[in-house]
């Protein structure tokens, strides 16, 4: 049997969707116009920026970007052009590869950073009170595990 949605759930499951289409296109927006990048870029960025020796198997850099492998590969195979990311076998397993931040895309993101942080209180912090902060988090921990589980 359906489990359809009641007039309550469908109205903010209708407002989440807005709500995180319309940050999305404003980190996308803020990051072409002010550092040549599109968001998932940034995101790639962010993630090799964070590991040990900014370096992270492909396979699992496409499971952190939440993209397809292929997809992931085509991002870095553009950042590669722009010099920013270099690929690499990984030594403990010759069949994989890893992707590894150059100091230049290093430097693209950490001059990328401010006003993409600017974007996103603009876009999301700044409409809320720090309890609506808190709330926020536990809502999404509470989708996430659901949905990692």
């Amino acid at each position: 049997m359906t489990r359809w949605l009641d007039a309550d759930e469908q109205h903010t499951w209708r407002n989440f969707l807005a709500a995180t289409q319309l940050i999305d296109e404003a980190l996308d927006r803020q990051l072409q116009r002010d550092a040549s990048m599109p968001h998932t870029y940034y995101m790639i960025l962010v993630a090799l920026s964070e590991t040990p020796g900014r370096s992270m198997r492909m396979s699992e850099l496409a499971a952190r970007a939440q993209s397809s492998q292929s997809r992931l590969s085509h991002a870095v195979a553009r950042l590669e052009e722009r010099g920013w990311v270099r690929r690499e076998r990984c030594p403990a397993d010759r069949r994989g590869n890893l992707a590894v931040l150059t100091d230049d895309g290093f430097a693209a993101l950490a001059a990328a950073a401010p006003g993409h942080v600017e974007e996103v209180r603009r876009s999301l912090f700044d409409a809320l009170t720090p309890e609506q902060v808190r709330q926020l988090d536990e809502i999404c921990v509470a989708v996430r595990r659901t949905l990692e589980a």
